[in-house]
């Protein structure tokens, strides 16, 4: 059976963390706050209900580009897998959720980015197939004669 899988907005209570194992590989943690926010029907206030907290885990390059783009602070939108990591300390059994993140990105509502699109060797650190780096888009079809997007009269205007 998967794990769980959650997509939720929260928001980051440190910097990204970012750290190498022994073999190169990245990986970063991240903490996270999600909460219920409600508005009070009688006072007309926003209020915080409960909040779950959960330590998250990115690897390879989506580690490194999420160290370089997100800060404490920000709301982002963020997609894994639910996880519970155990440890003992001091002969006491101990356990926590965590969360192997997937996707993660600015909320776009409250902050602005700027994208730059990943190379081929920013591909989890693998060289893409030549066939796979270009398309090829094979019969193609004309547009219909009707289709006001087909073409446009004043050159780059829209037919409207």
């Amino acid at each position: 059976m998967p794990l769980p899988t959650m997509t939720g907005v929260g928001r980051l209570v440190d910097d990204p963390e970012l750290k190498f194992t022994q073999s190169g590989k990245a990986v970063a943690t991240v903490r996270l706050a999600f909460n219920s926010r409600r508005l009070n029907q009688q006072t007309q206030q926003w209020e915080d209900g409960d909040t779950f907290w959960v330590r998250g885990t990115l690897w390879e390059k989506l580690a490194e580009n999420a160290t370089e783009s997100l800060a404490k602070g920000m709301e982002v939108l963020v997609t894994g897998e639910l996880r519970t990591e155990q440890w003992e300390k001091d002969g006491q059994k101990h356990s926590q959720p965590s969360l192997l993140i997937r996707s993660i990105a600015p909320n776009l509502a409250y902050a602005t980015a700027q994208v730059t699109k990943a190379g081929a060797q920013q591909n989890g650190g693998q060289q893409r197939p030549a066939q796979a780096q270009r398309p090829q888009v094979q019969n193609r079809q004309a547009p219909p004669q009707d289709d006001p997007w087909a073409t446009s009269p004043s050159g780059n205007e829209p037919p409207f």
